[in-house]
Parts: C-alpha cells; structure tokens; sequence
C-alpha cells in the first residue's frame, strides 16, 4: 500500500527541538529527491526542506540554519531535525517527493511551538 507516515511532532516551547520521521513500508525513498512540507491554519503548504538523490539539500529562508534534512536510504527514511522553533513554525508537517509531487499525502505530524 502506497501511504507516507510521519512522526516524531508534538508540543514545545520556543526554542526547543523537535526530530520529525517519514517512512513508508509501500514506497521507495531512494530513487526520489524527498522534501518536507508544512501547512499553517489558513494557509498553503509550503516547502521548507528537499533532499535530493545525492543529498543536496535547500531550505526555505525561514528555515535556514535552525532546520536539517536528512536522510538514509538503508532505513528509507527521511528526516527533519528541528531546532530553535519559533512559535511560527507551528504546522502540520509531511513529507513527499519533491519535483514531482508522486505519492498521495499522508496524515502528516502536528508541531506546535508556545511562546
């Protein structure tokens, strides 16, 4: 079964550290550039990290120096450690393939930064 699962969300305060998973028992990670995305109440999913096949990584400007992507291909998983969150980065994060979009989305991990 075609299906992303994401973990690893969950309360903090600002500045603090969360370290997000993405796994899938139906799809193969190595053969894709993988990104995590994140969607705010009331706006649009964003990209704010990809990885690409040979682990270059680009990040959104809001993210850069406090986020890293990672991942490993013996576990097919990807990554997101996150430090100093700020309570802007509250989102449900996912994770999928980046350029092109391949996978259906999964049910993302809920990260909430309190000031």
């Amino acid at each position: 079964q075609v299906q992303l699962v994401e973990s690893g969300g969950g309360l903090v305060q600002a500045g603090g550290s969360l370290r997000l998973s993405c796994a899938s028992a139906g799809i193969i990670f190595r053969f894709s550039a993988m990104g995590w995305y994140r969607q705010a109440p009331g706006k649009q999913r964003e990209l704010v990290a990809s990885i690409s096949i040979i682990e270059d990584t680009n990040y959104a400007d809001s993210v850069k120096g406090r986020f890293t992507i990672s991942r490993d291909n013996a576990k097919n998983a990807v990554y997101l450690q996150m430090n100093s969150l700020k309570p802007e980065d509250t989102a449900v994060y996912y994770c999928n393939s980046v350029n092109p979009l391949r996978w259906p989305w999964g049910q993302g991990t809920q990260v909430t930064v309190s000031s």
